[in-house]
């Protein structure tokens, strides 16, 4: 291709991508460092991907066995909850703190930051298991609650490496690693829990101990591979890619909050995170108590979580390419109408194949809302913006997320399953309208994706 002239005054732009490389017809000259930006997106990209796998592995061996520690500890089974509790608010306390740190002083800070407060978290949950103490348990999952307000803005910092059309499919690739957790974590209860009983330890420290080795080799490959920051990558991908709305990105100020959030776009990417999270939760974490109201088996509870599971995770890079194909509107709209399917087949019959089918289009339903509202809030933000602004929008799913959590045990006990999936099918339909009304403002454009 050395030397062809091309027709007209089209030229062809090597866009990069995680695994693919592609042609695309452009109308302007691609910056000479493409090749270098796309080795480096890749390598930064992998490194996300294993960090997150090994932060979802470590973080879900370790709040399995959390409900009962933490009952054992209080010799009260009303404190079951309180690990989950502490997690979910401290998660959404910290989100926009390190989306601040993130801009101040570079991504590869905050989430090295998140590890270090998980790893130190997980090592205070052991030491609290082995002297019996309650709240040095909760100070544990405070800690490991407010890594993840680190850890789930990773999707983030993939996406800023991409040019815009190639966005949504990084953030899927990263969410795709909460399979490997969701499949590792449970893997990891039973030997470790025999390897800290053989080291004189308790049972129950065990995961724990997995999670603190786990944390720290995520915070080493985090330190050692996000070089150079991609702070720096995303304002070069910037000035490469503007785009209309946000002309000379990288170098212009950053707007305060409340201006970013007027925009009708970037309020409907944090809805459709939000809302989903709350939907999703409120069906998810009640689930189980109304299968064991029918003497369902600890395995068919479990195949039906897993079920769940695989709807939030298993397809996320398929997700990705439906974004770029058809679009955010198009797939949180699809998201929206999976999440109202769920809620109306939940509380059909108390059989598993039912459950298995409610609880899949749930996990679905979820991950096109979350990556596809996530490619859209990223689209809408400079460089100088995104840390801040994506960390304010983590908190606001947060305590969507911690509101449905600590309000499902009772809605249901005051109206049983079909309450729950009422108010889920509520807010599913409030979330369509306002996606259908965006999708007809005048002053929409839909973007490319």
């Amino acid at each position: 291709m050395t030397g062809a002239r091309l027709p007209g005054k089209t030229k062809l732009l090597l866009s990069f991508h995680a695994s693919v490389v592609t042609l695309r017809p452009m109308t302007r000259q691609p910056p000479p460092e493409t090749s270098d930006l796309r080795a480096t997106a890749r390598r930064i990209i992998n490194a996300l991907f294993i960090g997150q796998s090994l932060f979802s592995a470590a973080f879900i061996a370790a709040f399995t066995l959390s409900p009962i520690i933490a009952s054992t500890l209080a010799a009260n089974e009303q404190a079951a909850g309180l690990p989950s509790t502490v997690t979910l608010i401290s998660r959404a306390l910290m989100a926009y703190p390190i989306g601040w740190l993130m801009d101040r002083w570079g991504r590869r800070s905050g989430l090295s930051l998140g590890f270090v407060l998980g790893t130190l978290g997980a090592f205070v949950s052991v030491a609290a298991i082995v002297n019996g103490s309650l709240w040095g348990f909760l100070a544990g999952a405070a800690l490991m609650g407010m890594m993840r307000a680190g850890a789930d803005q990773a999707r983030y910092v993939a996406a800023e490496v991409q040019p815009p059309a190639e966005q949504a499919r990084a953030i899927g690739l990263v969410v795709f690693a909460g399979t490997i957790g969701s499949i590792g974590g449970p893997l990891l209860v039973g030997p470790t829990s025999r390897l800290a009983a053989a080291w004189g330890l308790p049972e129950n420290a065990g995961p724990f101990l997995a999670a603190t080795l786990l944390f720290a080799l995520g915070l080493l490959i985090t330190f050692l591979l996000l070089r150079p920051d991609p702070l720096q990558i995303g304002r070069q991908i910037a000035a490469a890619y503007p785009l209309p709305d946000l002309a000379d990105q990288s170098d212009r100020q950053a707007r305060p909050l409340l201006e970013i959030f007027r925009g009708g776009r970037a309020q409907l990417a944090v809805l459709s995170m939000a809302i989903s999270q709350f939907i999703m939760s409120l069906l998810m974490v009640i689930t189980p108590v109304h299968m064991s109201h029918f003497d369902h088996s600890r395995e068919a509870i479990s195949g039906v979580i897993m079920a769940h599971t695989l709807g939030m995770f298993g397809l996320s890079s398929v997700t990705g390419w439906l974004i770029e194909r058809f679009g955010q509107f198009a797939i949180i709209a699809c998201g929206t109408l999976l999440l109202l399917l769920s809620s109306l087949i939940a509380p059909i019959s108390p059989q598993i194949v039912p459950l298995v089918v409610a609880l899949f289009l749930l996990g679905l339903g979820w991950n096109f809302c979350y990556i596809a509202g996530s490619s859209l809030l990223a689209s809408q933000l400079a460089p100088a913006e995104r840390g801040r602004t994506q960390g304010a929008s983590e908190t606001v799913v947060g305590l969507m997320g911690g509101a449905a959590s600590l309000s499902s045990g009772l809605i249901f006990a005051g109206g049983g399953i079909r309450l729950v999936s009422s108010i889920g099918l509520g807010f599913g339909l409030l979330l369509l309208t306002l996606t259908i009304w965006r999708i007809l403002s005048p002053r929409t454009t839909h973007l490319p994706a």
